[in-house]
């Protein structure tokens, strides 16, 4: 089975050629978040305050990795359980996430929000994040340093594999 090539930003268009159980290779500039940054974010949209990066067309990968050996870009870079964001992701879809990419189940909630926003959810495989993590060409923290691993960062993927569930 071949894989789809994409590139961020990820727009609608992109998201209608796409359908699930479609293999993708994603290319492009996403965003790494766990739990904390996304409480954050939530509570910043919910304050009326910007966002520390345009969430419009973007991704964001659910994962905390591990701090760099010498030499690397980053450590090792797996996906977290996506349900653990639930509670944050409407509100991030409304205001212009398109894509998220993660392991597990979604609430009801997050599966309307996904289909009514005309969004994306892939998954990536758990337990490779060592391998996944070569995918990742640059990383920048970009905001709320203070959570360590849990840091919004902005990352260059280069054809990152991932499954679409979800649109």
């Amino acid at each position: 089975m071949s894989s789809i090539k994409i590139n961020t930003p990820l727009t609608k268009d992109v998201i209608k050629n796409i359908n699930p159980g479609d293999s993708v290779l994603i290319t492009g500039y996403i965003y790494i978040a766990r739990d904390a940054a996304h409480k954050r974010m939530y509570d910043s949209i919910s304050k009326g305050e910007k966002l520390p990066f345009d969430i419009e067309n973007q991704i964001i990968y659910y994962a905390g990795p591990c701090p760099a050996k010498p030499g690397d870009i980053i450590g090792s870079c797996g996906p977290t359980t996506s349900g653990r964001m639930d509670k944050y992701t409407p509100l991030l879809l409304e205001n212009g996430l398109s894509g998220m990419i993660g392991k597990g189940i979604r609430n009801d909630a997050v599966v309307q929000s996904v289909k009514k926003n005309n969004c994306a959810y892939f998954v990536t495989v758990g337990g490779l994040g060592a391998l996944l993590s070569k995918r990742i060409k640059e990383q920048k923290i970009i905001a709320y340093e203070d959570l360590g691993t849990e840091a919004l960062r902005r990352v260059f993927v280069e054809d990152f594999p991932a499954i679409l569930t979800l649109k």
